[in-house]
This record gives C-alpha cells, sequence and structure tokens, in this order.
C-alpha cells in the first residue's frame, strides 16, 4: 500500500492524517482507513490491556 493511501494517528496532536507528514516518534499507524485511524489510542489501550492479561496468566 502506497504511504499516500495510508492513514495515521498524530498522538502529539491527536488529528488524523493521510500519509507520512509527521515525525514517526509522533505517529501511531499505518491503518487502512481513517476510521481505524481515529481509533488509535482505543486500539492502543484494548492491545496494552491484552499484553498485560497474557503476563499475569503465564
Amino acid at each position: 500500500m502506497a504511504d499516500q493511501e495510508q492513514w495515521w494517528y498524530n498522538h502529539k496532536t491527536g488529528e488524523v492524517e493521510q500519509g507520512r507528514k509527521s515525525l514517526g516518534l509522533h505517529r501511531d499507524g499505518p491503518f487502512a482507513t481513517r476510521e481505524e485511524a481515529l481509533r488509535a489510542p482505543e486500539i492502543a489501550r484494548e492491545r496494552a490491556q491484552a499484553w498485560e492479561d497474557e503476563e499475569k496468566d503465564s
């Protein structure tokens, strides 16, 4: 997928960007859709919780 077709969540500004417009340090992604990128903070929380639960179970 070309960079301009991908979406990123800029966690510094809280905005969604199409293509790599900001520093990688401030971006989460890539995501296939704008809607998915908007959910980036929620997705990160869900993944962190899953990892934490996995650690507790091992």
